[in-house]
């Protein structure tokens, strides 16, 4: 153990049991225990390299005040450091296993309840079960009775590792001097059976001494498993599948001895359920379930049984009309048709409904269903699809106040619903979802009616109104035209859409130009047989959107301003793949732009910004060839040349990895029908925001020949003038390690495109060497200058006396010319590349970094004067 740590480690171990004082986070606890167990399967001995840790463990268990957290670290603890019989014994003649292992202390003590104490408990003992000395302490202290129960454990954590800790001892400790089950001979079966120990330290035979205490355990496990094979009522059938699933893994993996025993146990308990048919139990559980006299469980369990799927038309029948009893009651339509089979629990539900917390709930779970039922058998459905849409529509109508109860259903329940915002989502989101049920066109003017209603209410809030939005998309998909739309509601419309993007609440105006965004993107016809055009267009005019999105390009919420230039994108995407010419409205909209980029404070609208020209790039690059000179052409190349330049020296470490997608695309474009050039879309790309405008065409440019030199030499001077070449030079020193793994994978591909090392290839690499790029002698430019004069013997290969020049008054410092060609090959990219795509663990995570991480934060905790705000950066995962 290296000296530092073992100076530092007292330190941490009185820091962890003081329970006033403060650890980084649990997984520093995590990295601790990592550490411990890679220095005992090393061959150390902790006990002996680390004194401290027996007083640790002797503090820690006598405080029944410790963070349960550094309880359970300590219980593990304990546990590994008696994996080997000599730590065993050290520990034992301390009296420490005893204190640490018993159960009493911890359920006087009021900590056994906490699942995290369990856990530890469990983990503790299994690790220490790696010699039979371990095994005899565990079955003398009678650990398995305690180790059965929590195989039920109401964690479910806790009952995993109860079940893998059972495994572990049956198999663990099974006798080796036979051929396992798969006729493997002894030193296979051996290794086999000790794969998943945690030290593989000794071998864990079982002595003379032991075996009887091995056949106990194995005789107590054999009538568990026997016992709870069966189970005693039907809402146990879940433990008997978990029972046979672990007796199948305890089957496979057994060799002959434990294998038989754990059959010849068995073999009654697996020839009654076979008999009784496992599917004659689930339908008796089934009917239990849909028996239950309580409402609120009744309607839960028909949930559950519907999320089995339709294998059972009785059932499902009888659990659609429990769900749909709710939705019956409150609206009053006649769901259940005349065969009213749910009568028997229509007076109890009547009466549940009637309290206005069981009221909201049940009706939820009945909302949350509907769309799946409205998918059942036809058989099976007691009204027609579409009138659980009419339903839902009728209860969004009630809850917002628009109905009168004497159009509903029960009064006394409706009072319950009305002004219910969680009613109000879940109906939203039922009803946004019933748009593919069978009959929806039907409902389409009653759906917007309802919708536009919801958006213009006042009382509404913002996620009922985002819903609300949500819906209106989703049930435009339905029109084949827009002829089932009157006027009145697109007017309508228009008016509470103007009127949601000046809302007082950001996030009712994010959602608003969020709306428009979509509605740009869904295409209909406003009258059968049309033209497709954008739902925007049709429903709102072009008079509306674009003018309430350039006016939301103001807004003081960053996360408006960004939605509103993804919105924008995608409204203008028809427009670009048209190729039309740029109108003196998008041409401001552009100007506001690059302004957002070079001046707006926050991250979001400058990703957005960037997102928009890669957007604005592909449509247009898949009509024109990269050397026509259109106006527009020449105009979006200028603002692609301002982009590269901003968004590489941005902040904000998403905007530069934007950046270099935009790079990407134009290598993609200029070398695409080059031979040997590989697309850097096949690399992995860095996560998309969601405020990044994300456009809706694939990463795929229309690519025109070009096989000459000439021609690859005039493409590598284009990108290079345009800035591509710099932009990715910057990202590759960029302090943010994404920018510059991206960049630097791009110098690669760029680098094997235009500087083949192959004979054949010199032609091209003569030409390619008279292409040049100019480096300044600050920021990037300097760091690359850097790096390549650090290399004496490659400085010569690199033309830095080709131009010199030097500009006091602009500030731009000596400038270097250099051959781009012989940039790329002196970088030693690949061994960047390497560096990179290492872990940044590989340089900080370290036993010591952690060390000192834990004191830092301690130290921190236990001083108030610390300045506010000021946090305490530690690097453990």
């Amino acid at each position: 153990m290296d000296r530092e740590c073992v100076l530092l480690l007292p330190s941490v171990c009185e820091v962890l049991a003081d329970s006033g004082r403060s650890v980084p986070d649990d997984t520093s606890l995590e990295k601790l225990l990592d550490w411990f167990t890679g220095l005992t399967e090393a061959g150390g001995s902790l006990l002996e390299a680390c004194p401290c840790l027996l007083k640790f463990i002797s503090t820690v268990v006598h405080n029944t005040a410790s963070d349960p957290g550094v309880l359970s670290f300590t219980l593990r603890l304990t546990g590994l450091m008696a994996a080997t019989e000599d730590g065993f014994k050290m520990l034992q003649e301390q009296s420490v296993l005893n204190q640490v292992f018993d159960l009493q202390h911890w359920q006087e003590a009021g900590l056994w309840d906490d699942p995290c104490l369990r856990i530890g408990w469990i983990q503790g003992l299994r690790s220490m079960l790696q010699h039979p000395k371990a095994l005899s302490f565990f079955v003398q202290s009678d650990f398995i009775a305690s180790l059965l129960q929590l195989q039920t454990d109401t964690s479910l954590f806790v009952a995993s590792a109860a079940n893998h800790m059972l495994a572990h001892i049956l198999l663990f400790f099974q006798k080796v001097s036979s051929a396992g089950s798969n006729g493997i001979n002894n030193k296979e079966e051996d290794e086999r059976r000790i794969h998943h120990s945690v030290t593989d330290l000794e071998s864990p035979a079982v002595t003379m001494e032991t075996s009887e205490e091995y056949s106990a355990v194995v005789k107590g496990i054999s009538e568990y498993l026997k016992e709870s094979l069966i189970p005693k009522e039907n809402t146990k059938l879940h433990q008997s599948l978990q029972i046979l699933k672990l007796l199948a893994l305890l089957l496979a993996q057994a060799g002959p001895p434990l294998r038989d025993k754990l059959l010849q146990t068995v073999t009654d308990s697996l020839e009654e359920l076979v008999t009784a048919g496992c599917n004659q139990r689930v339908t008796r559980l089934l009917s239990s379930m849909l028996t239950i006299s309580r409402p609120a469980d009744l309607i839960h369990a028909a949930a559950a049984l519907l999320s089995r799927g339709h294998h059972d038309t009785v059932h499902t029948a009888r659990a659609v009309r429990i769900l749909l009893l709710p939705l019956d009651i409150i609206t009053g339509l006649t769901l259940l048709g005349t065969n009213t089979a749910a009568d028997e629990h229509q007076v109890s539900v009547v009466e549940q409904l009637k309290s206005k917390t069981s009221c909201i709930s049940m009706t939820c779970v009945c909302l949350t269903n509907t769309p799946q039922i409205t998918l059942t058998p036809s058989g099976v459905l007691p009204c027609p699809p579409v009138l659980i849409v009419t339903a839902v529509v009728s209860l969004l109508r009630i809850s917002s106040g628009i109905s009168s109860s004497s159009f509903a259903g029960c009064s006394e329940v409706c009072r319950n619903v009305i002004g219910s915002g969680k009613v109000q989502k879940c109906a939203l989101d039922a009803l946004t979802a019933l748009n593919s049920s069978p009959g929806a066109k039907e409902k389409i003017s009653e759906v917007f009616t309802i919708l536009i209603q919801y958006l213009n209410n006042p009382d509404s809030d913002p996620t009922v109104l985002h819903k609300s939005y949500q819906a209106f998309i989703k049930w435009i998909g339905v029109c084949t035209d827009l002829s089932l739309i009157t006027d009145q509601l697109r007017q309508d419309l228009v008016e509470v859409v103007k009127k949601r993007a000046c809302d007082m609440r950001w996030e009712v105006r994010d959602s608003t130009v969020e709306f428009l965004g979509h509605l740009a993107g869904v295409h209909v016809s406003v009258t059968s047989g049309e033209d497709l055009c954008d739902a925007s267009e049709a429903l709102l005019g072009g008079c509306c959107a674009t003018p309430l999105l350039k006016e939301a390009l103001q807004d003081t919420e960053s996360y408006v301003r960004a939605s509103a230039i993804s919105a924008l994108a995608k409204t203008l995407t028809h427009s670009w793949q048209q190729g039309a010419a740029l109108t003196q409205d998008q041409t401001e909209i552009v100007s506001r732009l690059l302004e957002i980029l070079s001046q707006d404070t926050e991250g979001f609208p400058r990703r957005a910004v960037v997102q928009y020209f890669i957007s604005w790039f592909l449509s247009h690059s898949s009509l024109s060839p990269p050397s026509s000179s259109t106006p527009s052409t020449s105009f979006l190349m200028q603002c692609v040349r301002t982009v590269l330049s901003q968004g590489s020296a941005d902040l904000d470490w998403e905007v530069k990895v934007h950046t270099l997608e935009l790079a990407e695309l134009l290598l993609d474009q200029a070398f695409s029908a080059h031979r040997g050039y590989r697309k850097g879309s096949d690399a992995h790309r860095a996560l998309q925001h969601p405020y990044g405008v994300v456009s809706d065409q694939a990463y795929t440019l229309h690519t025109h020949p070009g096989t000459h030199t000439e021609g690859v030499q005039s493409e590598l001077a284009h990108v290079v003038e345009l800035g591509v070449f710099s932009a990715l030079l910057s990202g590759l020193v960029d302090c943010d390690r994404p920018v510059g793994l991206k960049a630097c994978r791009l110098l690669i591909i760029l680098r094997e495109t235009i500087c083949p090392l192959s004979l054949g290839a010199l032609d091209v690499t003569a030409a390619m060497a008279t292409v040049s790029c100019e480096l300044l002698g600050r920021g990037w430019g300097k760091e690359i200058t850097k790096i390549l004069g650090m290399e004496s013997d490659r400085a010569s290969e690199v033309d830095i006396s080709a131009q010199r020049s030097f500009s006091g008054a602009d500030g731009r410092g000596d400038s270097v010319t250099v051959s781009v060609c012989e940039v790329l090959r002196s970088l030693d990219l690949d061994e960047r590349l390497d560096v990179l795509t290492q872990s940044s663990d590989h340089i900080h995570n370290s036993p010591l970094s952690l060390l000192q991480d834990i004191l830092t934060a301690s130290a921190a905790h236990t001083h108030p004067d610390t300045k506010p705000g000021h946090e305490v950066i530690v690097d453990c995962y």
